[in-house]
């Protein structure tokens, strides 16, 4: 495969690395200028640079395409690619409204080409098993879903990325960018569907200081500053209903001074409860009601085949952030490479970003009306 990549900031490298790590062909990279294309070519070791994006999707050595620029960008350059016969692996979320990310998961289910959402986090392998004993019925029958996705980068007013703008981002920011990782976790592993929510969100600065220059994500802002508005939030709640009845509560931030970058779950059946935590991310808690509660710490010896199927390294070698980039994008490019596009995915699809979005705009609907919103 010979995969070109649209996108020169964090993501960007990002996909970069865990694609060499797989041995895969990375021909190319498009930044938003010619001067960052160059730039990204030369620091990330990538023999071509597109000085445009229609030059990338018109490559015929190139297979497929990693897309991880700003999220307004995403409809139009998905839907270029797969026009362009070409396989896609976007960054969430898939696009700025459910009409796009429906138009995107339509085309997609009508050509023979991959097209997955980078919902990494399904990859670190403690979350594999949980999916596994949730999936085998080891914990019974799930009634209560709690998680929280905490980070601090940007707490302060001085604070400044991309993100925070409406026009580049959507209305959502939080919810949108890390909330719905884990949504996409918990319905992932669960196999619940959610079908109401009611949301709270607040924006800690309305206004906020944005830098003459551009400021990479997880980085502070230099220089001279002026004064821009802001209409995304830093932080909300959620409560969620599921399809079997259980109850769920979620809480995403941007603001949390010490949290870099905190994932974290706990879910209860009738015969047992699990509970998981990013930053400490080879260990899963089991707890029990009749014998002493458990740690499960990562070791594909003594994990299901589904974790260990995702598992790179022994146990006591840790594996973490990057790995789970990694093994996405081994599960899409296994797939292609198995020729069969009517077959299960074992990745996150074009539908599964779909329905990241339309959760995504009930969230935004129930906090500005105020009530329940149905999904």
């Amino acid at each position: 495969m010979n995969i070109a990549i649209t996108g020169t900031g964090f993501m960007g490298a990002v996909h970069a690395e865990a694609l060499k790590r797989l041995h895969l062909n990375v021909i190319g990279i498009h930044g938003s200028s010619p001067k960052k294309s160059l730039s990204a070519s030369a620091e990330l070791s990538i023999p071509r640079a597109y000085e445009d994006y229609q030059k990338l999707i018109s490559d015929p050595d190139v297979d497929a395409v990693h897309i991880t620029t700003p999220n307004r960008h995403h409809f139009p350059m998905a839907m270029a690619a797969l026009e362009a016969g070409k396989h896609v692996l976007c960054e969430k979320p898939l696009a700025m409204t459910s009409s796009e990310s429906a138009t995107l998961a339509k085309l997609a289910s009508s050509k023979e080409l991959a097209a997955g959402v980078n919902y990494n986090i399904r990859f670190y392998p403690l979350c594999l098993e949980t999916r596994h004993r949730l999936k085998t019925g080891t914990l019974g029958d799930v009634h209560s879903i709690m998680g929280s996705y905490a980070q601090d980068w940007l707490l302060y007013e001085t604070d400044y990325n991309w993100r925070v703008l409406a026009e580049e981002g959507g209305k959502l920011r939080a919810i949108a960018d890390i909330g719905t990782h884990l949504l996409d976790l918990v319905q992932s592993m669960t196999g619940l569907k959610v079908t109401e929510i009611l949301a709270d969100l607040h924006t800690i600065h309305p206004t906020r200081q944005r830098p003459q220059g551009e400021v990479q994500t997880f980085t502070s802002a230099q220089g001279e500053t002026q004064s821009v508005p802001i209409e995304t939030e830093d932080l909300g709640t959620l409560l969620l209903r599921f399809d079997n009845g259980a109850k769920g509560s979620l809480f995403v931030s941007q603001a949390t001074a010490g949290r870099k970058n905190c994932l974290r779950y706990e879910i209860a059946g009738r015969q047992g409860s699990v509970a998981w935590n990013s930053e400490e991310p080879n260990v899963l808690w089991l707890g029990h009601r009749d014998k002493p509660n458990e740690t499960l710490v990562k070791d594909p010896f003594i994990t299901s085949a589904e974790a260990s199927s995702f598992t790179a390294y022994p146990g006591g070698h840790a594996e973490g952030f990057p790995d789970t980039f990694k093994m996405c994008f081994r599960a899409f490019y296994d797939y292609i490479a198995a020729g069969d596009f009517t077959a299960p995915h074992s990745f996150p699809t074009f539908e599964d970003g779909h329905r990241e979005i339309v959760l995504c705009e009930a969230v935004l609907k129930s906090h500005e009306e105020e009530r329940w919103v149905q999904v």
